[in-house]
């Protein structure tokens, strides 16, 4: 990653502050419920290569994996475990629409029937350095953005999934700026303002593709291209824009410098988007049962006026009808955003 030699180098020039990060183990996220602690069931399946099915239905979920089968249903006590009845104290449950088991399933059936121990719980983000994140849902009100076969409207989308990565990070001690958290329509200089004007560590723009062909699927992520030209940015933002520079006063007088520093820090800024960008379609091609397309540069409004790391999310193609009904699945927006969530963690901690 090129960010601390960049931010030396400035350092050395200008008296920039340094910022420097302790590598940590990764997380395992849990939740207070009723004091009580909780895990999210996929997960932990996910971690422990078991496979799931829930019954939106019935709103059982069905376990499974080598010789051993669970049943549990959300809302009971009681779980089948092998054909036996086992009774757990408290019940089964949803949070921020995902299915929640508490920690004495996880110990007297998962630990014991599934053998895999949780990793160690690291510092959350709100103890590094991203302090905040702009997560922009992209289209809204009157912009649908593109609309699958069976009527879903990637705005609906969008906006799902920037909620709950909302969720996520405030759970994680982030601070979050939301371009919209409504069905309301924002023009793209406005999230750009937002944006700007938030002063946050990264920006996230959530959107779901689409394409003609409708066979073309995956997941995929952009960052502002190299075609841009960052000199010409760099005047634009050194013109409109101020720079922190504490200790170097002398930079507010001079154009040019303002405009080599920002020059500077557009360099900085796609190199840490492209960072985030791979990190994020790691975990993605570890959790999500999708074809990862991979990072790509792009030329989007909202890429190129962000005044920080910033990149935009494909989640998947309404015009594909399989990922189309995926994306119709609350549990798997849910995994999208979990994975997000992931992935900047681990930019977070390589920084």
């Amino acid at each position: 990653m090129f960010k601390k030699p960049i931010l030396i180098l400035i350092s050395f020039i200008f008296f920039f502050s340094g910022c420097a990060t302790m590598p940590q183990k990764d997380a395992f996220p849990t939740y207070n419920l009723n004091g009580t602690t909780y895990f999210p069931l996929i997960a932990l399946c996910d971690l422990r290569n078991i496979e799931w099915h829930y019954d939106t239905f019935t709103r059982v979920v069905n376990l499974s994996k080598d010789a051993h089968k669970v049943n549990l249903r959300v809302g009971d006590t009681l779980v089948m475990v092998d054909g036996r009845p086992e009774h757990i104290k408290e019940p089964v449950d949803l949070y921020q629409c995902a299915i929640v088991v508490p920690y004495k399933f996880k110990e007297r059936v998962l630990d014991l029937l599934f053998k895999g121990n949780l990793p160690e719980r690291k510092r959350s983000l709100g103890l590094l350095k991203i302090k905040k994140i702009v997560i922009d849902a992209g289209h809204g009100g009157n912009d649908p953005g593109t609309i699958g076969f069976t009527g879903v409207r990637e705005k609906d989308i969008n906006l799902d999934i920037a909620r709950r990565l909302a969720n996520l990070l405030k759970n994680e001690g982030v601070e979050v700026v939301m371009t919209r958290s409504t069905d309301r329509f924002i023009p793209l200089s406005k999230r750009v303002d937002i944006a700007n004007d938030s002063h946050a560590d990264l920006f996230v723009s959530v959107h779901s593709n689409a394409n003609r062909v409708r066979s073309l699927n995956g997941f995929e992520v952009y960052y502002v291209a190299s075609s841009v030209n960052d000199s010409s940015r760099a005047m634009l933002a050194a013109k409109s824009a101020g720079l922190d520079l504490d200790g170097s006063y002398f930079a507010s007088h001079s154009l040019d410098l303002k405009a080599t520093l920002w020059d500077m820090l557009y360099t900085l800024d796609r190199a840490e988007s492209i960072e985030l960008s791979r990190s994020i379609c790691r975990i993605m091609d570890s959790n999500l049962d999708c074809r990862i397309i991979g990072i790509k540069g792009a030329r989007f409004y909202v890429l190129k006026g962000a005044r920080m790391p910033a990149i935009l999310i494909e989640a998947g193609f309404l015009s594909n009808p399989s990922e189309e009904r995926k994306l119709k699945n609350g549990f798997y927006r849910q995994k999208i955003a979990e994975g997000i969530l992931q992935g900047i963690r681990d930019y977070a901690q390589d920084a």
